[in-house]
């Protein structure tokens, strides 16, 4: 790990970056206490070291090759990459404890580094966020693009970090950028994690979350009749979990459930885990370790609710499924988008084959990342019309 000194400095330009009136914490604490808590926009923070290409555009490159596991990954993924490299410790996260692994420096901090490398300020500063909660315990920050008039469609969001690590914070730019390209409310989850909360703690409070969204949409200026689920990695199958359990115990079902880079199986032998047991951030020890924090036992990996591939899937809603090429998660991404046109369900399914996983939410920085967001965008709205 880099000295104070420096990780301090790392530390407070992504929170002035990151468009949110929070205090310095890890990427697993939250500086949200209220029951109902506004929260103001900072400005971005510069280092004079402008870089751009001819469209205006950061040209942003990498300091060093393509690595061996990834040698088409994109020049922006890898720039990010490294960048989490610099800042993290030699230690790699699966023989850490959760609570060092909350404390380390996340994907986005390695973004925002990049963001202000570039000069590259904060987009979607034009949405205003509230923390409403739940239960004790279980709360939401709702996202709602300022200047609207509603009633507006809601999007129950779900962050990732393997049901044990991150937090609102961590996908807050997933989270804005869905807001304001969606025109929805999004209803950011903060579900109990492991190992503190083992399966199915998560799972269960993400359908309490869903069932208070549509209880309560009407009280900030939701629609309860135009609700969407969505989700990333853990989120992602936390976001299916939910439309199955609507499902079966008869509750409205959403609109539709948007899954990137899900959590769909337990197999960790799939033909992208083999390819990518190496890959950054996530590889298959990673997830292994994630398994062994969440799960009570290995019994709980065929549940339905995280064997999503080998699930009943038949009616549920129309799904948008977003992989990423350099990823273990890649291949039962695939096979879920398969099993549920199967199954009967609509599925939009598109594959970025030249970033890893987690680039959904740093469109500032990745084009592929803002194709992504441009294309869940796109199908939330046809579903929430």
């Amino acid at each position: 790990m880099k000295n104070s000194l420096y990780s301090h400095r790392l530390w407070l330009a992504p929170i002035l970056l990151a468009s949110l009136s929070l205090t310095a914490c890890g990427p697993n604490q939250t500086a949200e206490t209220t029951t109902a808590s506004a929260e103001s926009d900072a400005g971005a923070v510069t280092d004079n070291t402008p870089a751009a290409s001819s469209d205006g555009t950061a040209n942003i490159t990498p300091t060093g090759p393509a690595p061996a596991w990834a040698p088409n990954i994109a020049p922006e993924m890898l720039a990010v990459i490294e960048k989490l490299d610099s800042l993290s410790a030699s230690t790699p996260p699966h023989k850490l404890t959760p609570a060092e692994v909350r404390k380390a420096p996340s994907f986005r901090e390695a973004l925002m580094a990049v963001m202000q490398k570039y000069n590259i300020p904060a987009p979607y500063a034009n949405v205003d966020t509230m923390s409403k909660m739940v239960e004790p315990g279980l709360k939401v920050r709702l996202y709602t693009p300022a200047g609207t008039t509603g009633p507006l469609p809601v999007v129950v969001y779900y962050h990732g970090g393997g049901w044990v690590i991150a937090n609102l914070d961590t996908y807050d730019a997933s989270a804005r950028a869905l807001a304001a390209k969606t025109g929805a409310i999004v209803a950011s989850v903060a579900y109990r994690q492991a190992p503190e909360h083992k399966f199915p703690t998560a799972h269960n409070d993400s359908f309490t979350a869903y069932q208070w969204v549509l209880k309560n949409a009407g009280s900030f200026n939701g629609d309860p009749m135009r609700v969407a689920v969505a989700g990333e990695s853990a989120g992602g199958n936390l976001a299916a979990a939910v439309s199955m359990m609507a499902r079966d115990k008869g509750i409205q079902a959403p609109k539709h459930q948007l899954l990137v880079f899900p959590i769909a199986g337990y197999d960790m032998n799939t033909p992208s885990y083999q390819e990518y047991t190496k890959a950054k951030p996530l590889y298959k020890d990673f997830m292994g370790w994630f398994f062994k924090y969440y799960l009570r036992s290995p019994a709980d990996g065929k549940n339905p609710m995280i064997d999503l591939v080998n699930a009943n899937l038949k009616n549920l809603p129309p799904a948008t499924i977003i992989g990423a090429g350099i990823d273990p998660l890649m291949s039962e991404g695939k096979t879920l988008a398969d099993n549920l046109k199967n199954a009967g369900v609509p599925v939009t399914y598109q594959l970025y084959p030249n970033v890893t996983h987690e680039f959904f939410g740093m469109g500032a920085v990745v084009p592929q990342a803002r194709e992504a967001e441009e294309l869940a965008a796109n199908e939330l709205k046809k579903a929430l019309k």
